[in-house]
This record gives structure tokens, C-alpha cells and sequence, in this order.
């Protein structure tokens, strides 16, 4: 199962980030919260990059460095809900999320993605006979 988790958050990121790159960049540039010091659609490119780079490293890092991989994309869905907490102050309307309930929603979503980047990349407990 942690495999099988491991596998679709690797894809959902590298779908993600390519949408990033691609059909959904002025989606992202809601999320931009106005302190970032970089221009909007420079950081919807720049996490979008990460973000494919982070799925690949889900998809493809080998068992040794698996952990690593887990904890920086934990702390990469921890650097990003700043831009979904200022979709939902800014009422932004992006992704189908033009309603108060569904914008505060969504922040429910983050720490089930920092649960599932830290678990999906943990090694199970193995049983001794």
C-alpha cells in the first residue's frame, strides 16, 4: 500500500507541475500570496519545476534514499499552503474553488499530503521469527 501511495502522489506532482508549465499557470498565479518577492508567473514556473522534480524523485529514487525524498516533499506541501491559505483570505477563484467552503476545504487537503509524502516513503515494519 505504501508503494501504491507512494506511485499516485509521484504522478499527481509531475501532473501538477507540468500543469503548471502549461494549461493551468493563471490557476496557479491565484495562489501566489503578494509577499513572495518574485514575480507571480516566475514562481508558478519555479514550483511547477519542483514540483515534476519532486514526483520523479517519488517515482524513481531508489529504497536508501526514499525517506529523504518523503521529507522534502513533506516540507515542499508545507512551503505551498501559505498560497493556498491566501486563495482562500484573497477569495481567489481558481481550480472550481470560487466558494468560501471550498477554498477553506482545500486546506484540509495539505496536511493529508505532508501524512502521505512522510508515509508512503517510510520502509514497513518487518516481523522476526
Amino acid at each position: 500500500m505504501r508503494s501504491f501511495v507512494r506511485v499516485l502522489l509521484g504522478i499527481a506532482l509531475v501532473f501538477a507541475g507540468t500543469s503548471h508549465l502549461t494549461f493551468a499557470r493563471k490557476d496557479f498565479q491565484a495562489q501566489v500570496p503578494e509577499f513572495v518577492p518574485l514575480d507571480t508567473d516566475a514562481t508558478v514556473l519555479a514550483s511547477g519545476v519542483a514540483e515534476i522534480g519532486l514526483g520523479s524523485a517519488l517515482l524513481f529514487t531508489g529504497r536508501r534514499r526514499r525517506r529523504l525524498v518523503g521529507n522534502v516533499a513533506a516540507w515542499f506541501f508545507v512551503a505551498v499552503f501559505p498560497g493556498n491559505l491566501s486563495q482562500w483570505v484573497n477569495r481567489r477563484s481558481a481550480f472550481g474553488l470560487d466558494t468560501d467552503t471550498k477554498r477553506i476545504g482545500r486546506l484540509f487537503g495539505q496536511p493529508l499530503l505532508i501524512a502521505a509524502s512522510l508515509w508512503s516513503t517510510r520502509g514497513g515494519t518487518r516481523r522476526r521469527s
